[in-house]
């Protein structure tokens, strides 16, 4: 019998091992935290219907290995925190790397959800920031999410949020909170006067940033969304912090049954520290205060309110003293240092007060079916008020220490006067009522939505420049005084706007295998009585491949139709019959996992984009000015690629790899001058005509690159550093309103190191400790050193244009910040 019953074991001991090896395995990894983003330890993950299970090192983090091809769910517990379910389905060999948030409370298993970090991977153009609180982490001269934004598009100028995406311009950009689209001051000249941004970091609760290639439910501007979700809180809670450029405070809560939750920050601003650092003295007064509430009610099952509010106001006041200047000239012909001494009288004062209500009713009659009406007023009052005089002498400078004249200009080239004047007013009133609804049906996800806006705009410009060399006004007139440049108009313009879009997401073979979104949006203006469509489709695939990578495509019509600023000749008027710009753009690329450096866990995304673009309105950038000629005269494209790398470089500790090359070009019609040969009088005898053809953007950057670190010391986490670098090549310089010389200056390459230290004053654990103590329900307290700008160097915004007594023209640049320090503690609770 025993002889007999071997070879019977041998058969079933082989067909087991045979059917385990025929079994594939995934992998789900990541990091469990709790609502202040801290790593929570021993966290229990379970895989429901199996008895197996791990739980999280001290750091927070996890790996287990899932079955593939089926649904899995797994289980996430921890004591005294709400337990989360998270579904997921994945191929083999696959690695999904996820953040859990735990928030507290009971154990009770929370609702069943189905993760979306896999279908963000899907999205063409998405790039998500998993933690918020980043943007207090990283030093970054004015803070906020967009900082956050710019290590992925780059910047030019460190005093601005504001920022340009593949090749556009700032007002290309779509900003929503909550689904409501929020706006930014327009008559700010320079980064000196902008305020606090809009959204409040302390608030938010996710944050998805479409550079290209996005969604039809997203708007008309050509370049990219900003999608901002504030928090619903759970429970009480707050934060504060206090730099010395910035403090605010937030408070968070909900009622006891969780029907009514609140969300508010109140902020202060003033960039006076590092405006004393540029090159032009004087008394700066800048200040920023915003205030700004999320609030939510259940009203029932079905029924829920939402309420968003905010006001901000902005006040800059400038009292300049003087102002020196130096740039150096290195040619075969002269090379000299040189130099530029203004001395001013007058000042500058400059308001700012935004306003923005929105209101929502959301109605889910059904489990797949949710509807949301919405209501929404922004307010924009704005007034500048210039009345500027200053002195200046041009020339050589000495830069010999040993010499007494040290410092002062030697060789006088020019000498002048100058006066700026304005008093302009910029009144905007935007009223929208739109609805927006989705229904799941199958392997479809609908959406769908319509609005109507009515834009009302009051303004009044009333500026003027007086230039005099030598002891004549120029453009010299014998018989006149006459103005360097005049602008005096009165405009009001109302607009009323019809929008709508149709989406369908589709799930192929109830997996993630491919996936289609394909939608068309419509819009129509009463100002020049357009009406557009524009059709987009994006579209994924996940190859069966060992390696884990999703192939993303998107295509579509993106177009914009004319605001304040695109309607606003040089000389004021305003061009009504102004058509919106037109572009077809089309997106390719790769979102790859893979385990890397520390057997830890990595992403990388590829993407190369083209932009086609017509009826374009070409502008001008003078900081972060833009001047638009007011005309639909110019095609232009755009093209690049760029590559995103996210992961722990240090173990524990996340960090952002960003590099993009990209070239865009713009062809104006009828921009053809004459180039004229004189004779020894200086009279023209011969002429030839030249046409400009194909010429830079002004935001045309062939290399970007941004960086994101962080450490710490190995023997203490608690001490950390964390580094933000920015490159970015030359930009073209045009002078203003000027066709011959459009790109006929280049600003220099763009480089910034800002450095930052912070160490852990206060954690839960030890506040804990003593019933007695003030600091007894405090989360954490954080103290942070950082330096701007370490290696102090002088970044160019723009130019100064001097004439000597020759009439040569020379260009002194226009520095923004040296070397700073800032210290900051932030507390939670």
């Amino acid at each position: 019998m025993k002889s007999k019953s071997l070879p019977i074991l041998l058969v079933l001991l082989l067909t087991v091992l045979s059917v385990h090896a025929q079994k594939k395995y995934a992998y789900v990894s990541g990091k469990v935290v709790d609502d202040n983003e801290h790593p929570l330890a021993k966290v229990s993950i379970e895989v429901i219907g199996k008895q197996s299970g791990i739980i999280t090192s001290d750091s927070g983090s996890f790996r287990i290995r899932v079955q593939a091809d089926k649904p899995v769910a797994l289980i996430f517990s921890y004591l005294g925190y709400k337990s989360e379910q998270r579904n997921f389905y994945l191929s083999e060999n696959e690695e999904e790397r996820v953040v859990i948030r735990l928030e507290k409370g009971t154990g009770k298993v929370l609702e069943e959800v189905v993760v979306t970090s896999q279908a963000d991977r899907t999205l063409p153009g998405l790039i998500k920031i998993t933690n918020p609180k980043l943007a207090l982490t990283m030093p970054s001269a004015t803070g906020g999410i967009e900082s956050l934004i710019k290590i992925f598009v780059g910047s030019n100028n460190e005093l601005t949020s504001q920022y340009s995406v593949r090749g556009g311009n700032y007002d290309e950009n779509l900003i929503y909170v909550n689904d409501f689209e929020v706006f930014r001051p327009y008559l700010v000249r320079s980064g000196q006067q902008e305020g606090l941004s809009f959204i409040n970091p302390e608030m938010v609760r996710n944050i998805n940033f479409f550079n290209g290639g996005f969604q039809s439910k997203y708007g008309d501007k050509m370049s990219s969304v900003l999608d901002i979700q504030y928090k619903k809180p759970k429970h009480f809670g707050g934060s504060a912090y206090v730099s010395l450029l910035e403090q605010g405070l937030h408070l968070e809560g909900s009622s006891k049954n969780n029907k009514f939750t609140y969300i508010t920050g109140i902020r202060q601003r003033t960039n006076a520290s590092l405006l004393g650092s540029q090159e032009t003295k004087g008394n700066y007064i800048p200040s920023s205060v915003d205030f700004q509430s999320y609030l939510t009610w259940q009203l029932s099952k079905k029924w829920g309110l939402e309420l968003l509010g905010n006001i901000s106001r902005t006040r800059f006041k400038l009292t300049p003293e003087f102002s020196q200047q130096t740039s150096s000239v290195f040619s075969p012909f002269f090379t000299a240092n040189l130099g530029l001494d203004i001395f001013f009288d007058g000042r500058e004062i400059d308001r700012y007060v935004t306003n923005m209500v929105g209101v929502a009713a959301i109605n889910q009659p059904r489990k797949n079916l949710r509807l949301k009406w919405m209501a929404s007023r922004f307010q924009n009052n704005e007034r500048e008020s210039i009345d500027i005089t200053g002195a200046y002498l041009f020339g050589e400078r000495e830069f010999d220490r040993a010499k007494s004249d040290f410092g002062l200009i030697t060789n006088p080239l020019g000498a002048g006067v100058f006066q700026n004047y304005a008093r302009n007013r910029l009144n905007i009133d935007v009223y929208n009522f739109s609805h927006k609804g989705s229904l799941e049906k199958g392997r479809n996800f609908y959406q769908w939505g319509l609005s109507a806006e009515r834009q009302m705009i009051d303004d009044k410009l009333n500026e003027w420049e007086l230039q005099d060399s030598g002891g004549y006004t120029l453009p010299y007139n014998p018989a006149l005084l006459t103005l360097n440049k005049a602008i005096k108009s009165n405009a009001n313009i109302d607009i009323t706007r019809f929008q709508g879009y149709i989406q369908d997401n589709i799930l192929f073979k109830d997996t993630t295998r491919f996936t289609l979104q394909a939608g068309l949006r419509f819009n129509y203006n009463t100002l020049n009585k357009e009406f557009l469509l524009s059709p987009r489709i994006q579209a994924s695939w996940k190859p069966l491949w060992k390696r884990d990578v999703v192939l993303r495509v998107a295509a579509g019509s993106y177009n914009q139709p004319p605001f304040y600023r695109e309607l606003r000749r040089y000389d004021g008027t305003v061009n009504t019959n102004l058509k919106s710009q037109k572009s077809w753009q089309a997106v390719a690329g790769l979102d790859y996992n893979f385990t890397g450096l520390g057997n830890r866990a990595y992403r990388i995304q590829l993407e190369a984009y083209y932009k086609y673009m017509t009826d374009v309105v070409p502008y001008d950038i003078d900081n972060v000015r833009i001047r638009y000629s007011g005309e639909n005269n110019a095609k232009a494209y755009a093209a690049g690629i760029e590559a995103r790398l996210y992961g722990e470089l240090v173990k524990d500790a996340e960090s952002w790899i960003s590099i993009g090359i990209l070239r865009s070009r713009e062809n104006l019609t009828n921009d053809s001058w004459y180039n004229y040969k004189v004779d020894s009088l200086n009279q023209p005898v011969d002429s030839v005509k030249v046409n400009g053809g194909w010429l830079r953007r002004p935001t045309d950057r062939l290399i970007t690159f941004g960086l994101f670190f962080q450490d710490y010391l190995s023997t203490n986490k608690n001490f950390k550093v964390h580094l933000n670098a920015l490159f970015g090549s030359n930009l073209p310089y045009n002078i203003p309103n000027s066709t011959k010389y459009r790109n006929a200056l280049s600003i220099d390459p763009y480089i910034r190191v800002d450095l930052g230290f912070s160490a852990l004053l206060l954690d839960a654990e030890k506040s804990n400790r003593r019933s007695h103590s003030p600091f007894k329900n405090f989360e954490n307290i954080w103290a942070s050193l950082e330096i701007f700008n370490i290696i102090d160097r002088p970044n160019t915004i723009s130019y100064l244009l001097i004439k000597d007594f020759s009439n040569n023209i020379f260009t002194i640049p226009n520095r923004l910040t040296p070397r700073l320090v800032n210290f900051k503690i932030v507390a939670r609770w």
